[in-house]
């Protein structure tokens, strides 16, 4: 995992948005003493991400989700981009069985992925999944929310801050993963850059520091996570 993960740290500076960010000892300690969230389908999760090259190293900001989420009693999460359901493991966890996290993915093959580990988990009754565009599934479903999550491809990340901060309630918040990653996947590849992706995720964090209705700050874990609290 720690092997893996420093090769996709950057370190190359604030020209290309790329910046050493969490010491992958630090993951591996944090996630020791987090060993108590374990479970044997949080741990498959991060095991089949990390075996195809996705190093979530995400118990710490996992449990960071759970915490954002039960501070402020959020029922209603919407998540723009969700993969097999990790982040949503930890949104169900906190809305309770009275709230409901809706999951999206473009790719089909991740629902039943996604569906059987949160069964598994005793959480799939708190959470709905839609296959197809993130941002048509968003349109889709009506009312305001706690929170909303965006983890898409990064080229789309002005277009979900855009959609998502007018349906936020008051004290609700938006979150977004890498917002200081760079469009270049991985220092031992350095042809394998995604255009457009540093310009898109530069352009949404700052138009949501120019928003004087959020609040905003990014967290220094897994490439940079966006918090925006809604003040107005």
């Amino acid at each position: 995992m720690t092997g893996e993960y420093a090769r996709l740290v950057r370190h190359t500076g604030e020209d290309d948005m790329t910046f050493p960010i969490t010491d992958p000892r630090i993951e591996a300690y944090s996630k020791k003493l987090l060993a108590r969230h374990d479970d044997v389908v949080l741990n498959e999760m991060e095991a089949v991400a990390e075996a195809n090259g996705f190093p979530i190293v995400g118990r710490m900001v996992g449990v960071t989700l759970e915490i954002l989420a039960r501070g402020i009693g959020a029922r209603r999460v919407f998540e723009l981009g969700s993969g097999y359901g990790y982040s949503g493991y930890w949104f169900a966890r906190a809305v309770g069985d009275d709230g409901i996290v809706h999951l999206t993915d473009g790719d089909p093959e991740n629902q039943p992925k996604a569906l059987d580990y949160l069964k598994r988990a005793g959480l799939s009754e708190r959470v709905s999944f839609h296959v197809g565009d993130a941002l048509t599934s968003f349109a889709s479903v009506d009312g305001d929310w706690d929170i909303v999550y965006c983890d898409v491809d990064k080229a789309g990340y002005p277009d979900c801050w855009r959609a998502a901060r007018g349906r936020i309630r008051r004290g609700g918040m938006f979150i977004c993963d890498n917002t200081l990653w760079s469009g270049r996947v991985a220092e031992d590849n350095p042809e394998d850059v995604r255009p457009g992706w540093t310009e898109a995720i530069k352009q949404m964090n700052a138009e949501i520091a120019a928003d004087t209705t959020f609040l905003s700050m990014i967290l220094p874990i897994r490439d940079g996570v966006m918090v925006a609290l809604r003040l107005a």
